[in-house]
């Protein structure tokens, strides 16, 4: 839980018009994620302004993630106050640890992040599979998209 900060100025066209309702962008923001194949049925979204919070439940960690991604990679979205929970966190003792984000800059390509974060850029497709079906292409990113950048096991 906590609040995740993105570009307000970069991301998905959703609303068309600054004078949408709130809960027209809610509603939007929903149906955005719901696209990309989340069960969205426990998911409550609110807008205030440029702030996205998510309340209720998800089914894994990994969709929780991706999830505050897709809502927060819209244009005239702020932050994302993630409040969600996961319905079947995993039974790992220690706890798994917690995935990043990293915020795409000018110039910067998956490999060449893959290289910052992991010391490898051959890693690059870790960074693309854990930002499906955002992502599409690992060839499409653009500066202000948040990306997740989940743990290695072994960065070897």
């Amino acid at each position: 839980m906590g609040l995740i900060s993105f570009i307000k100025n970069a991301g998905e066209k959703l609303f068309k018009s600054e004078e949408k309702k709130e809960q027209e962008k809610a509603d939007l923001i929903k149906s955005h994620i719901g696209k990309f194949g989340f069960d969205t049925t426990d998911i409550k979204v609110k807008v205030d302004d440029d702030k996205v919070t998510l309340m209720g439940s998800i089914d894994t960690v990994e969709n929780k993630a991706r999830v505050i991604v897709t809502a927060g990679n819209v244009e005239g979205i702020a932050s994302v106050d993630d409040w969600l929970v996961v319905k079947h966190p995993p039974v790992v003792t220690p706890p798994p640890p917690e995935k990043q984000y990293y915020t795409v800059k000018k110039g910067d390509y998956l490999s060449k992040i893959a290289k910052e974060v992991y010391g490898n850029a051959n890693k690059y497709n870790v960074i693309f599979e854990a930002n499906k079906p955002m992502l599409k292409d690992p060839n499409l990113i653009y500066p202000g998209q948040v990306l997740v950048i989940p743990p290695l096991e072994n960065k070897a």
